[in-house]
């Protein structure tokens, strides 16, 4: 069953005012991993929307270490949190209602398969923007997004959040120059993209 436009126009309101499922469930893992002490980062288009690019989502991926979802995962798995399926990375919050999908430290964005851009360690990368929540920078956001976009051509979001990051952030051309030199071409392309106006 389809979802009526209003019921639609009111899920992206409460988005955007911060108060979505998405949101509460955002603020029950920073709480829950906070009391641990375990470093994580917000990053996919919840980051994208800490950076300006306004857009609604329907979960949230984190940047976490491995060991410490385990540890996550041992004391909270069954108690407001359960696993997507039997020995998943990803998790739902039960009371929320929202996926959420662990990026693993080390691992590789895109196809999976080795590359310069690997996914870091949170606390290399955060930037805590509001409610307490640590999101990545937007310079790791923009690497992690080129380099899913340029190995995985099932995910155009990625290059289109890009875009938009450039523009809600006035990113200059030569912003390429700060980045991982794996896609700095790339960037440059959609960089060229960003500058064209829907208006005609």
């Amino acid at each position: 069953m389809t979802e009526s436009i209003s019921k639609v126009a009111e899920r992206a309101g409460q988005f955007f005012m911060g108060q979505s499922p998405i949101h509460q469930a955002m603020l029950r893992l920073t709480k829950a991993l906070g009391e641990m002490k375990i470093p994580f980062a917000i990053a996919g288009a919840m980051a994208a929307n800490a950076h300006g690019h306004r857009r609604t989502t329907a979960d949230i991926d984190i940047l976490i270490r491995d060991e410490d979802l385990q540890k996550f995962k041992q004391q909270y798995i069954g108690r407001g949190w359960i696993n997507k399926f039997e020995g998943s990375k990803n998790f739902r919050d039960a009371v929320c209602a929202v996926d959420i999908d662990a990026l693993i430290v080390g691992r590789y964005p895109g196809d999976g398969l080795p590359k310069p851009v690997a996914f870091p360690e949170p606390e290399r990368v955060w930037e805590v923007k509001e409610d307490g929540i640590p999101f990545v920078s937007l310079k790791t956001l923009l690497e992690l997004k080129l380099a899913s976009g340029m190995t995985a051509p099932h995910r155009p979001r990625d290059f289109d959040d890009v875009i938009q990051l450039v523009r809600a952030n006035d990113l200059p051309q030569d912003y390429a120059e700060t980045l991982e030199p794996y896609v700095a071409e790339k960037f440059g392309e959609l960089w060229q993209a960003a500058q064209i106006s829907d208006e005609h």
